[in-house]
């Protein structure tokens, strides 16, 4: 990952440069987000330890979750996937020849006489 370079932009900037600011750009959202999401839904923002091993230890663990409960997730919905796929449960009870008698102008649970 390279970041902008310091100092005057320059006048003419080649397209294999432009393509690599954008590539590292979309690198370091994804990292951000990452953190973004640790400190919104793993209160990694209200690490209370003193010490530095300590505060490492607490962030490593966090992250240690995050990727626990991604492969939860994953291996849930190839699970889930696997069951709908072999179990044909609500095929059987969807019903085809349903009227509905309710809509009829006819009905008087619409239109009472």
């Amino acid at each position: 990952m390279s970041g902008p370079r310091l100092g005057r932009p320059p006048k003419n900037v080649s397209q294999s440069e432009k393509r690599q600011a954008s590539e590292d750009e979309r690198i370091r959202n994804r990292v951000e987000g990452k953190f973004g999401t640790s400190k919104r839904r793993y209160s990694l923002n209200r690490v209370m330890a003193k010490l530095p091993h300590t505060s490492e230890t607490v962030i490593a663990i966090t992250f240690l979750v995050m990727n626990l409960e991604t492969l939860l997730r994953q291996i849930f919905c190839a699970f889930l996937l696997c069951f709908l796929e072999n179990h044909t449960f609500l095929a059987a009870n969807i019903n085809y020849d349903y009227k509905w008698t309710i809509f009829n102008k006819n009905s008087s649970l619409l239109f009472p006489n």
